[in-house]
C-alpha cells in the first residue's frame, strides 16, 4: 500500500486515455494512467462482439498530406510518429477489433506512456487539496485533477418489466448454431442489434428487431452511431419477406413460459403477446459513476447515461474533474462525433489545450496573419481544404480568426464552439468562427438523389463562417458545397469569402 502524488490522474487506457497521456507526456505534465485491464484497449478486446469494427480504415486517398488523410482514417490516434497510423496495421476497410487492440498496445509502448495496468479504481473522493483515487491494490493516488476516459462501460438496461430475463449483448453467445431454428427477439435498433441479427440470419427461424423509436440510418442522419450500411443486410430479409421483421413498438412486459418467452408489445390497436425462444437486449451502454463518492459525484445527463459537461469537457458540478472520449458525447449527442475515435481524438487535444491555458500559462496555439482580405481568406481556405479536425468534429470545433482594428490577425485552430463565448476576445475585434457543417435536411431531400443544393439551402457538407462582434453574431456566410469538397473555386468560394470578410471588416471600420 502506498501514496503517489501527481498533477493529473487519467482513469482508463482505451484510445481516449492513451491520446490524453500522449499530450500530457509531450506537454511535460506529471501524470499517471490507471487501467483495470492487463493491456490497453480492454473494451475492444470484448467489443464489438462479432469482432468487425465499423470505423473506416481508408488507406489510399490520392494525397500524401497526412493531415488530409486523417479525414478518412477513423482509427488512428494523433501523434508525430508516422509508424503509429492504424492504416499500417490492417488492410481491411472495416478492420478486426483484435488489430486495433494490438495497435493501442504499440501506441502505449512506443510512446512510453506512463500506464499502470491491472489497477481497478475503487473509489474517487475530493477535498480542498484535490482528488484521492484508490485502486484495488490498496494504493492511493493524490491528484490535482482527474481525467476520466473509461468509456461507457455498463449495459444500459431499459425499464421493461422482465428485462432481467433477456440475454445481454455483452454476454450472449455469438455462435449462430446456438440459435438454430429458433424464434429470436432483439431489443434495440442500433448497430449492436443489427450486427447481432445479421449473425443469426442463416440459423434462426424468425428474427424480430424491436423498439419504440424508428430505425435511423447513418446515411440519412449523418450520425455514424446510427445504423451503418455494413450492418443493414438484415433489412433485406425483412423487406423481401424472409420471415424477419423490424417492429416500431413499445415493449410492455417480458415473461418466462414453459416454451420460452412471451413478450407483450404495445401496437396501435392494443397489446399483443408474441412467443420467442430467445430474447436479446442490445440497448447500448452507460457511464459507471459507482466509484465516485458524494464529495465528487458528477451530475449525469441523457437518462443518466453520460456525465453532464461544460464546454471545457469538465464536470458541470465538480471542478477539476474532466472527461475524455465517448463520455463527452453529451456535448453533441447523436449529432456529431464526440462518441467515436475519429471525433474524440480532436476533443482530447482540445481538452489538453484547455488545461494548458488554464493551469500552465500556455496560450492556445495560433499564428499571425496579415490583415489583408486576400491573406485572411487564403488562411481560411487552406484550413478548410485540408483540416481533419474541422472535418471530423463538424459543427463542434471551429477555427477562430481574430481581426483587430490594427496590426496582424490571429488564427486559432480547433477551438470548441461552446468555448467561444467564454474566451473573452476584445470587444473591438472582429471575430470569425470557421466550421464545416451539414445544413438542415429538407423534407424532400433523399439520399443518393445526386442533387447538390446550394449550401445554405440543403443538407450538403460545406464551410460556414460566422462573424461575431462584442460577442454578438452579426453575419453568416455559407460557402457553396462541392462534389469533392474542394472549396477553392474562384467564383464560388474565393471571391465569396473575400467579399464577406472585406464587407464585415470594412463595415466595422466605418461604423
Amino acid at each position: 500500500m502506498g501514496h503517489l502524488a501527481t498533477e493529473y490522474l487519467v482513469i482508463g487506457a482505451g484510445p481516449a486515455g492513451l491520446q490524453m497521456a500522449h499530450h500530457l507526456e509531450r506537454g511535460g505534465q506529471e501524470y499517471v494512467v490507471l487501467d483495470e485491464g492487463s493491456a490497453p484497449g480492454g473494451f475492444f478486446s470484448r467489443y464489438p462482439r462479432h469482432r468487425q469494427m465499423i470505423s473506416n480504415n481508408k488507406r489510399y486517398t490520392g494525397s500524401s498530406d497526412p493531415e488530409f488523410n486523417l479525414r478518412v482514417d477513423w482509427n488512428s490516434l494523433l501523434s508525430d510518429n508516422p509508424d503509429l497510423l492504424f492504416t499500417r496495421y490492417s488492410e481491411s476497410y472495416f478492420p478486426q477489433a483484435d488489430d486495433f487492440v494490438r495497435y493501442l498496445s504499440d501506441f502505449a509502448t512506443k510512446l512510453r506512456l506512463r500506464l499502470k495496468s491491472g489497477r481497478r479504481v475503487t473509489r474517487v473522493s475530493r477535498d480542498q487539496d484535490g482528488f484521492s483515487v484508490a485502486d484495488d491494490h490498496g494504493d492511493t493516488y493524490l491528484a490535482q485533477r482527474v481525467i476520466v476516459a473509461t468509456g461507457v462501460s455498463l449495459p444500459n438496461v431499459p425499464d421493461i418489466p422482465g428485462i432481467e430475463l433477456a440475454d445481454q449483448y455483452a454476454t450472449v453467445s455469438v455462435d449462430p448454431d446456438d440459435f438454430t431454428d429458433q424464434r429470436v427477439l432483439i431489443i434495440g435498433k442500433g448497430n449492436a442489434a443489427l450486427e447481432t441479427a445479421d449473425n443469426l440470419i442463416a440459423s434462426a427461424a424468425v428474427i424480430h428487431v424491436a423498439g419504440p423509436n424508428p430505425l435511423r440510418l447513418a446515411w440519412h442522419s449523418h450520425f455514424v452511431g446510427h445504423l451503418r450500411a455494413v450492418n443493414n443486410n438484415f433489412l433485406d430479409t425483412y423487406l423481401l419477406k424472409a420471415q424477419n421483421a423490424v417492429l416500431n413498438v413499445g415493449i410492455e412486459r417480458i415473461a418466462k413460459t414453459d416454451a420460452g418467452y412471451e413478450v407483450d408489445f404495445r401496437f396501435t390497436r392494443g397489446v399483443r403477446p408474441i412467443p420467442y425462444d430467445r430474447v436479446i437486449a442490445c440497448t447500448g451502454f452507460r457511464f459507471d459513476a459507482g466509484p465516485f463518492d458524494e464529495s465528487c459525484r458528477p451530475a449525469l445527463a441523457i437518462n443518466d447515461r453520460f456525465p453532464e459537461l461544460t464546454g471545457a469537457y469538465e464536470s458541470a458540478n465538480v471542478e477539476g474533474l474532466y472527461f475524455a472520449g465517448t463520455l463527452t458525447q453529451q456535448l453533441d449527442y447523436r449529432n456529431s462525433t464526440n462518441g467515436f475515435i475519429h471525433g474524440f481524438r480532436y476533443g482530447v487535444r482540445a481538452l489538453h489545450r484547455t488545461l494548458q491555458e488554464r493551469h500552465h500559462g500556455v496560450p492556445w496555439p495560433h499564428q499571425e496573419v496579415v490583415s489583408r482580405t486576400e491573406d485572411l481568406a487564403a488562411a481560411v481556405l487552406d484550413r478548410i481544404n485540408r483540416s481533419s479536425g474541422l472535418w471530423q468534429q463538424f459543427g463542434i470545433l471551429a477555427d477562430v480568426l481574430v481581426v483587430p482594428a490594427s496590426g496582424p490577425a490571429r488564427y486559432y485552430e480547433e477551438v470548441p464552439v461552446r468555448q467561444l463565448g467564454a474566451r473573452g476576445f476584445a470587444d473591438p475585434d472582429d471575430v470569425f468562427a470557421v466550421t464545416l457543417e451539414y445544413g438542415p435536411t429538407p423534407e424532400n431531400k433523399v439520399p443518393f438523389d445526386g442533387t447538390i443544393l446550394h449550401a445554405s439551402e440543403g443538407a450538403d457538407f460545406h464551410p460556414v463562417i460566422r462573424h461575431y462582434r462584442a460577442g454578438d453574431l452579426v453575419a453568416t456566410c455559407h460557402l457553396a458545397s462541392d462534389l469533392e469538397n474542394d472549396w477553392r473555386r474562384p467564383d464560388a468560394h474565393v471571391v465569396a469569402l473575400e467579399d464577406f470578410l472585406k464587407s464585415s471588416v470594412a463595415e466595422h471600420a466605418t461604423g
